[in-house]
């Protein structure tokens, strides 16, 4: 398969390869990982930047399963009250937004 089509929101191998041990540390090892996980995390910047719905990640990321469930897992809070995800986005310096879309709908009804 040929290399996909770079997007706005996208983080050089470099950039991830400074946050790929704060991702890693958050899976448990039970069997060996099948997807490459800087694509995966280019799709949840893709998702954050972009707020389409789960679903709608263009095909050319991991299947939109896989990136919710590392998604869900890198959100989860530790006893700090931050997650991996958010340590992440702070040590690439993301300028954009930092929850789904859906969050941000849930939060503007709920107030």
């Amino acid at each position: 398969m040929e290399p996909r089509k770079p997007y706005p929101s996208d983080i050089s191998r470099e950039q991830f390869e400074l946050i790929r041990p704060l991702l890693e540390g958050v899976r448990k090892r039970t069997k060996p990982r099948t997807v490459d996980l800087h694509e995966v995390f280019n799709a949840v910047l893709y998702l954050l930047k972009s707020g389409c719905q789960w679903r709608m990640l263009p095909d050319r990321f991991p299947n939109w399963v896989t990136v919710y469930s590392y998604f869900a897992k890198w959100s989860a809070t530790d006893q700090d009250g931050t997650s991996a995800l958010e340590r992440a986005l702070k040590k690439i310096r993301w300028r954009g937004p930092r929850e789904t879309g859906a969050q941000r709908h849930d939060q503007l009804f709920d107030r």
